[in-house]
């Protein structure tokens, strides 16, 4: 691979776990996983988003920036490549669609100090399925706290993905539409996806891909 340290993102759905785990496995990478599930606010949230949306996303924020500098900070000297299926700055995007504007504010404020701390990644991959796709996803895997997702939330999340993406201009940002395709099973999708991520055409900023 040409790069050392790569975050690859998705909607809720869109199969980022999935591809970071095959993709660490097939080049020997450290995987660096989000656990999500550790989070004792996020049922709750999904119950009552308006009273549980701060705790949920500075629990997020707290664990992610933990995770990232534990991991980042050893794994060096083991693995020359390392893949997660996040980028830090997720967490800004979900506390964008899920609190108001003072706590937005104060979350900032956190945030911005936290990643100053750490390393940032040299290629994002960002997984593109509609909104169909990833709720028949959601389903198929049942969890169920996600059960009571709305379509709308899971626009909402697409749209700020892409607008931030579009914002990025010092380092290559692949945006791969997939719509309802199953890399996971489909060798010939997936190897699609490794000749994108493996492209050099000395590309910065975001660029689309559909397959």
């Amino acid at each position: 691979m040409k790069y050392n340290f790569i975050c690859i993102e998705g909607n809720i759905g869109s199969g980022k776990t999935t591809l970071t785990k095959m993709l660490s496995a097939e080049n020997n990478a450290l995987a660096i996983l989000e656990r999500f599930d550790e989070n004792p606010f996020l049922i709750a949230f999904y119950e009552d988003k308006e009273r549980f949306a701060f705790p949920v996303e500075v629990f997020f924020l707290s664990e992610r920036h933990k995770q990232m500098q534990q991991e980042l900070s050893v794994s060096n000297m083991f693995h020359e490549i390392i893949i997660a299926d996040y980028c830090f700055h997720k967490t800004v995007l979900f506390a964008q669609e899920n609190l108001n504007d003072q706590e937005y504010g104060l979350f900032y404020k956190l945030y911005s100090q936290l990643n100053q701390q750490l390393i940032q990644p040299e290629l994002i991959i960002y997984l593109h399925r509609p909104v169909e796709s990833l709720l028949k996803n959601i389903a198929k895997r049942n969890r169920e706290f996600e059960k009571k997702i709305q379509p709308e939330y899971l626009s909402g999340i697409s749209q700020a993905y892409l607008n931030y993406f579009s914002s990025i201009k010092d380092i290559p940002v692949y945006v791969i539409h997939i719509d309802d395709l199953d890399f996971e099973n489909d060798t010939l999708i997936y190897e699609k996806i490794k000749d994108i991520i493996s492209t050099d055409e000395g590309l910065i900023g975001r660029k689309d891909f559909y397959l």
